[in-house]
């Protein structure tokens, strides 16, 4: 393969591995509720139960962004999709003997899968130009309609052929995802290890403004999606009392609809300034917050409520990261993106916490909740328009094209 067939190829594979890893660290959330009735959890036992992947896929982000640097994404492609099978199965196994404590210490190594996200951008920007790279990071970021896949089936696979069954399918499509990837999968002729260490690497990222300035905004765009792709079928059953598959299929209709803004606002970015594609998002996501914690009826206008907010947070996650390729240096965009991710996740790990420590039983709402993200993204949207650049200055332009 050459030129625009390997790319396409490749950054097409690359999507497809991050997935069914999105399908795999989001296991446990589709059967959070399942889990809840059959261990008779608090809402807020349910809460950690569905945070704890979160947290540690995140975090995982940091060091997996600079190992990316060093070997490149198709190694670390292979080895995380592999590493992945045995948490799935332990995940399977926890569920099927009822044990609260072993799924929330499985659940942590599951976290393993939610790292894919750091290895793939750095590799779709190897693969393309700077002005093809919000098309690119944003195509690949549609990776998460693993999400979407996991909330539509994995209840419904469990009803046809069991739990552990279930979890042992997904194992078994990483293990296939890892063999066409070893076969299949190429690195950019662009790519160059970055062999320095990856402590003083991670030190460098952490240095530079863009580091932190993106963090923040992707901790609240990515991180609000994260956390209704696994909290929403708890939010649904409780909110409105539909049924584990019935919540499922409508958190696989919020997933899709961010899944499909993300290129959307990855292609925005590429022939606007990113900052405009992110105010947008920043906007529209706090106002479907409120108008969410007035509780619209079902199932019209929560749909659209839902999928509204949806919309607005995939469009920011594409803008954020076409605006992490724009500014950040050449050599670290591996480390950077690491921990962009990892703040992303991070961002995702603590609102299911929230909204299970907030929801008010005698009035069955989460509006402190909804109020808490409507707030923190108006403080983003303020940041972003007064203290951010619409155009990047030159020597950041020179330096990620060098």
């Amino acid at each position: 393969m050459r030129g625009s067939s390997a790319r396409s190829v490749n950054l097409a594979l690359a999507t497809w591995v991050s997935a069914i890893n999105f399908w795999a660290w989001n296991l446990i959330g589709p059967l959070s509720t399942t889990y809840a009735e059959a261990l008779s959890l608090s809402s807020a036992e349910a809460s950690m139960l569905v945070a704890t992947p979160i947290l540690v896929g995140s975090l995982g982000r940091i060091v997996v962004g600079a190992l990316t640097d060093r070997f490149g994404g198709r190694v670390m492609f292979i080895a995380l999709s592999s590493s992945s099978i045995v948490p799935v199965l332990a995940v399977g196994f926890a569920g099927s003997i009822d044990s609260y404590t072993l799924l929330l210490v499985f659940g942590f190594f599951l976290g393993i899968a939610g790292t894919v996200f750091a290895i793939g951008i750095p590799f779709a920007n190897n693969w393309y130009e700077p002005a093809r790279r919000g098309f690119a990071t944003g195509v690949f970021g549609a990776g998460m309609v693993g999400t979407a896949l996991s909330a539509f089936f994995t209840p419904r696979m469990v009803g046809w052929f069991g739990l552990f069954p279930t979890h042992a399918i997904v194992a078994a499509a990483l293990g296939v995802t890892a063999l066409v990837c070893v076969v299949v999968m190429r690195d950019s002729p662009e790519f160059v290890p970055n062999t320095n260490p990856v402590i003083p690497k991670l030190r460098v990222a952490a240095r530079l403004r863009v580091t932190w300035e993106m963090a923040f905004l992707y901790a609240v765009v990515f991180g609000g999606f994260v956390a209704f792709a696994n909290y929403l079928p708890t939010y649904i059953k409780t909110i409105y009392d539909f049924s584990a598959v019935d919540a499922g299929t409508r958190t696989a209709g919020f997933a899709v609809a961010a899944v499909i803004a993300r290129p959307i606002g990855g292609a925005l970015s590429d022939r606007i300034p990113p900052k405009f594609v992110v105010l947008t998002s920043l906007a529209g996501t706090g106002v479907m917050a409120v108008v969410a914690a007035f509780q619209p009826p079902p199932d019209f206008w929560s749909a659209v409520t839902f999928i509204g907010l949806a919309v607005f947070l995939g469009i920011g996650t594409g803008g954020v990261f076409a605006w992490v390729a724009r500014r950040s240096p050449a050599a670290s965009v591996g480390s950077i993106t690491g921990i962009v991710a990892a703040a992303g996740g991070v961002g995702g790990y603590f609102p299911p916490l929230v909204m299970g420590a907030t929801y008010d039983a005698a009035d069955n709402d989460y509006t402190v909740g909804l109020a808490l993200l409507a707030i923190t993204a108006a403080v983003a949207l303020l940041y972003t328009a007064f203290r951010l650049h619409a155009r990047e200055p030159d020597t950041s332009v020179q330096a990620h094209s060098t």
